[in-house]
């Protein structure tokens, strides 16, 4: 095989791999908002489960991506680990479409449709016929890179070599490990299958030694979500293993069945002579077979997962750490769906962080209506762990709005930004209102019972205020009133609180000490309020 053939092979590759990306870009901007909402309202209905997996892959030509996905929904906990075995198996199904669109050997169109795909991408300013058209660009520089490797591959048939490497895949265990491998380095079945079609077509393989190769692509594919799953809750690497298991299984039977039985003869009779459509065919009975073999033991598959990932004390016990979300560390890692994991998951975390504010908020309060220090350690270490999730949080926003391209998401997760600031500087606030008491210790002071009654109902209204927020989710035009509301009556309460600290400092009734700790406190208890508002104007902008 010389230099030449070798770069065209390569760039056969290369656009092939090209195509698909273009495609699955396209129909993710087509309708990828779309997909993504039917797979958050999955049912745990197993058969609308298997359909919606196996839609969302033949839309987007990647199981992979699916399953990836799917990892992301079930860490966020969108969905449960059993609803993830359904889409999964779906997954599988979807994944055959590539391969029986290469069967259909439409290449001498293919440059045809590349040259309309590119000249809607180009000249037509319509968004929707944009994403047709690289939909279309992208099948037909799939069809023209899956000709180019054919071409550079025919001349090996004269390759002694190349011909006794073939031949070896007849051994079952050699020929799965091959397709584990390379479809592994490759992360993607779809094109692993399309190339092995490619060999097919140039007369280098036959069916029967290609089966084995095409079982173990399928169990090589996993290694996407496997990657993936790197750094997420234990559920999410479950998932994982689901995908593993599911393909494990499939390919221990059916390489069981085509030791026994003549299945790959009765495959090559239905076609004789079309090796491409041979392979797509077996891919497609192979997963379809595997799904409706283990539909009834989707629970027990789920329960495996668990046995074989068992939850650890230590993995459960509190710490400075991230639950929902897993830092983006390149573009790569951002792929179809990845809006609603991103954003549920932001949701989920800033949830945590409400969490810990709200009782900082209740303890600060408390320590100055106390006159003691005692909880200051308590504040202190949910300061500490507010702090770093708002770093956390806002460092992962920023990649996801590097990469998200819907401006509707874009938008969403600008508003849970600047919420991750206001939870922030809530917390500080009330961190200072701590503080306070240890000011009011070494002066050996303490503030007036009349101060104290109206700290309590301070208290009691800058909770409530907190509490309007409900759990971060977009509110409406109604609760964002109330929030105004409360906003206007802890300004009120300020003024007032005020005017009745003058009041008993010109009578006497309290220190100077104490008269300007509590002015401060004053300023921290209208600042809480201003940022409580702020929350409520981002959730009703999200919910819009």
């Amino acid at each position: 095989m010389d230099f030449t053939l070798v770069l065209t092979l390569l760039g056969g590759l290369a656009l092939f791999l090209y195509g698909m990306q273009m495609m699955s870009s396209g129909l993710e901007a087509a309708a990828g908002n779309k997909m993504k909402k039917v797979l958050e309202k999955l049912t745990s209905n197993r058969f609308v489960g298997v359909g919606v997996g196996a839609g969302v892959t033949a839309v987007i030509q990647s199981s992979s991506a699916t399953t990836v996905m799917v990892v992301g929904f079930v860490n966020s906990k969108m969905l449960t680990l059993k609803q993830a075995v359904w889409l999964i198996m779906g997954a599988n199904i979807g994944t055959t479409v590539t391969g029986l669109l290469i069967a259909l050997d439409v290449g001498m169109i293919a440059p045809l449709l590349a040259f309309i795909g590119v000249a809607a991408v180009v000249f037509v300013k319509r968004p929707t016929l944009q994403h047709c058209g690289q939909i279309l660009a992208g099948l037909g520089i799939l069809f023209i890179g899956m000709d180019m490797m054919s071409s550079a591959m025919s001349p090996l048939k004269d390759s002694e070599t190349f011909i006794n490497l073939m031949t070896s895949f007849s051994n079952p265990l050699i020929g799965i490990l091959a397709g584990a491998i390379f479809t592994a380095i490759i992360q993607s079945s779809s094109a692993s299958v399309g190339i092995l079609q490619a060999l097919s077509m140039s007369g280098l393989i036959g069916i029967s030694d290609a089966a084995y190769v095409l079982f173990g692509m399928n169990i090589g594919t996993c290694i996407t979500a496997v990657l993936a799953s790197i750094g997420m809750s234990r559920n999410a690497k479950r998932t994982t293993i689901i995908h593993l298991l599911f393909n494990i299984i499939g390919t221990i039977v059916f390489t069981i069945v085509c030791l026994l039985t003549p299945l790959t003869g009765f495959i090559e009779s239905l076609y004789p002579g079309n090796g491409a459509m041979q392979i797509a065919n077996l891919h497609t009975f192979f997963n379809i077979a595997t799904t409706i073999l283990l539909l009834p033991f989707g629970g027990l598959l789920a329960k495996l997962a668990v046995k074989i990932l068992p939850e650890r004390a230590a993995e459960s016990a509190e710490g400075l750490t991230l639950k929902y979300i897993k830092p983006i560390k390149s573009s790569a890692e951002y792929q179809m769906g990845n809006a609603v994991i991103a954003i549920n998951g932001i949701v989920n975390e800033l949830g945590r962080m409400a969490k810990k504010v709200g009782e900082n908020l209740e303890n600060s309060f408390d320590a100055l209506i106390e006159g003691n220090s005692k909880r200051l350690k308590q504040v202190s270490e949910n300061e500490e762990y507010v702090d770093y999730l708002n770093k956390e949080i806002s460092m992962y926003i920023s990649k996801v709005l590097a990469y998200e391209s819907n401006p509707r998401d874009c938008m969403s997760v600008t508003s849970y930004f600047k919420i991750s600031g206001d939870l922030e500087r809530i917390s500080d606030h009330a961190m200072n209102i701590c503080e306070y008491t240890k000011l009011l210790e070494s002066k050996k002071t303490s503030f007036s019972e009349h101060a104290k009654s109206e700290i309590q109902s301070m208290k009691k209204l800058a909770t409530e205020s907190f509490g309007l927020l409900e759990g971060l989710k977009g509110i409406s035009s109604e609760k964002l009133e109330e929030i105004k509301d409360a906003e206007q009556q802890i300004d009120d309460m300020t003024a007032s609180c005020r005017q009745n600290q003058i009041n008993r400092l010109q009578n006497g009734q309290c220190s100077d000490e104490a008269c300007v700790l509590y002015s401060e406190m004053l300023t921290d208890f209208e600042r809480i309020g201003d940022h409580i508002l702020n929350i409520g104007e981002q959730l009703f902008s999200v919910g819009e």
